[in-house]
Order: structure tokens, then sequence, then C-alpha cells
């Protein structure tokens, strides 16, 4: 399987100035930027997926995203940073006071692949901190850390755990149960 493609700095620069004037132009009732395809790179215009991710003066302000790439990845990052600025339900929507101070963050991902273990201390050894961002599925409940979280919870004890209750589980439901788990890594990037 070839590997995916990376994004070179004008991609980059294109994605991160999509996101900001997306954001911009929606918290003051503006039409969202028009997304000139042809002159957009190949890689934008593929299919690709993505998380967008809000700090306010360093904390976590919203993050939005997509597992599995379904529209090209110029448009994944206008839906989901309107999306992580205005519709994360954990925060309340950004204010116009607040975007000049809002960073944009955003990681584009591989596609998730299942990862094969056999018991909970298996999983632990073949879980790869700081690489490798995890979706964790039971039934029909699913939650995801990407890689970047690894920072704030470097024990894959702990990780797993909070991925768990992230899903709205038990913490220990990873070591009771066997989860379908699924692995990618990302390509991150920031203003």
């Amino acid at each position: 399987m070839m590997p995916e493609p990376s994004l070179s700095d004008s991609d980059r620069t294109i994605l991160l100035s999509i996101a900001r004037q997306s954001i911009e132009n929606y918290v003051n009732g503006k039409p969202l930027p028009k997304l000139d395809h042809k002159s957009l790179s190949l890689v934008l215009r593929d299919e690709g997926a993505c998380f967008v991710t809000l700090t306010y003066k360093g904390y976590l302000r919203g993050c939005v995203g997509a597992l599995e790439p379904y529209q090209s990845l110029a448009e994944d990052v206008r839906e989901h940073a309107i999306a992580a600025a205005f519709k994360d339900y954990r925060f309340p929507p950004v204010q116009a006071t607040e975007i000049k101070d809002i960073e944009i963050e955003i990681s584009y991902l591989t596609r998730p692949k299942t990862l094969v273990y056999n018991d909970p201390d298996d999983l632990l050894n073949i879980l790869r901190p700081n690489i490798d961002g995890v979706v964790i599925r039971d039934g029909m409940h699913r939650a995801t850390f990407l890689p970047q979280v690894w920072e704030k919870i470097p024990d894959p004890v702990e990780f797993l755990e909070q991925l768990c209750m992230k899903m709205g589980s038990p913490p220990d439901l990873w070591r009771k149960k066997r989860l379908s788990v699924l692995t990618y890594q990302v390509e991150e990037f920031h203003e």
C-alpha cells in the first residue's frame, strides 16, 4: 500500500487560511469562502480526513473532525473549522471578540487501521505513544484521541482509561472486554 501524500508548506498555508477565513466569515454572518478547486493541489482536492483543534490563550476551545475521508481535504478543513468553533458541544460557540486570540491546529489523518491484539497487556505493548492516534469502539459507541493527546496523557493505561471515559464507559472497560481498536497517524501543523 502506498503511503498517503504529505502536504507541502503551501498546502498547509492554504488549509490554515481556509480554516481561519471560514471561522471569521461564519461568526460575522458572511458566506463561507469559495474553494477554487482548479487552483488547489491534488492532495487538497482529493478526499481527506482531518481534525481541527482550536485553542484560546493556550486552552482547548474546540476540536472536531472526521476519521474517514468523505469529501475533499479542503472542504473537510472548512467544515471542521466551523464545527470546532461553533458546534463542539463541550464549549459555547466562539465569539467574534475571541477570534484574534484563537489558534488553529490541523491534523491530517491517515486512514485508521484495525489493531490486532490478544489481550489487554498485548494492547499496551502494541500501542505507540506519541505516534498513534487511537480509536476504540464498543458496539455503537466510539471515541478517539489524536496522537497529540499522548503529550498530556503519556501513560498508556491512563490513556486507555481516559479514552473509555470519553466514550461514556467505565475506565477499565478495555481490560474487561475486547474492544475494537484502530490506530492512525497524523500530519499536524498550526498557525
